[in-house]
């Protein structure tokens, strides 16, 4: 199941309010599937709050669906009431994440635990470590933790509107080490609405699959 981050890049510190919302379409050339991402992140003067909720549909004319083949809800709650402190790059998360993909369920998860922040001085690059006690209801976790790292690049190699963003997730599900990374590159044409671009899906264990796969999937993006 897909999992996209918006980058916790723009003012997490708090200097200035900022809310995205936009809508992806993807197509996976590894599942021949297409995926509908709608995300938002907000920032107020007590942290952000991030959400998506994705939707997949099966291509396959044997399948003969007239409904979605799945579907994946994440939000999570960044809490920072210490902005204009020393410690203002730390945050405490709460997240909860769930869905269906194919009719096989995917756990209720709740998660809990600590973000920092790091970037430069323009906030065009930004990157986030987040260590967060995981708990997957009715999964057999060995170590119930969760490492993920979030990072955002704009105007990369110094294209103007070229953008290099993603996550990797590290985590223990039924004693076995999962890994996933979802890097992204969009290119902003020309409208603050409207870009295109695509991401590739690296994963190890996830999924109901063994080892390493690499996914590649082609999309666009509007930014209301």
């Amino acid at each position: 199941m897909k999992k996209l981050i918006l980058s916790a890049a723009i003012l997490l510190c708090g200097l200035t309010a900022f809310a995205q919302t936009n809508l992806q379409l993807f197509y996976d050339f590894g599942r021949k599937q297409i995926t509908t991402t709608l995300e938002g992140f907000y920032t107020d003067k007590g942290g952000n709050t991030f959400f998506f909720v994705d939707y997949d549909y099966f291509l396959q004319k044997s399948e003969e669906r007239k409904f979605p083949a799945g579907t994946y809800f994440e939000i999570a709650r960044c809490l920072n009431f210490w902005q204009n402190s020393a410690i203002a790059p730390l945050s405490f998360q709460v997240e909860y994440n769930g869905g269906v993909y194919n009719k096989y369920g995917i756990n209720h998860a709740f998660l809990t635990g600590i973000d920092w922040f790091l970037h430069s001085k323009d906030f065009n690059n930004t990157l986030n470590f987040k260590l967060l006690y995981k708990y997957i209801v009715g999964v057999n976790q060995k170590v119930p933790m969760q490492f993920t790292a979030v990072w955002g690049c704009q105007d990369l190699f110094g294209a103007k509107g070229l953008r290099f963003s993603g996550f990797v997730d590290v985590w223990n599900e039924e004693n076995k080490c999962i890994v996933l990374s979802e890097p992204q590159l969009w290119y902003n044409c020309g409208t603050e609405h409207f870009n295109i671009g695509g991401e590739v899906e690296l994963s190890y264990n996830f999924g109901g699959m063994t080892g390493f796969h690499c996914l590649p999937c082609l999309g666009i993006k509007w930014v209301f």
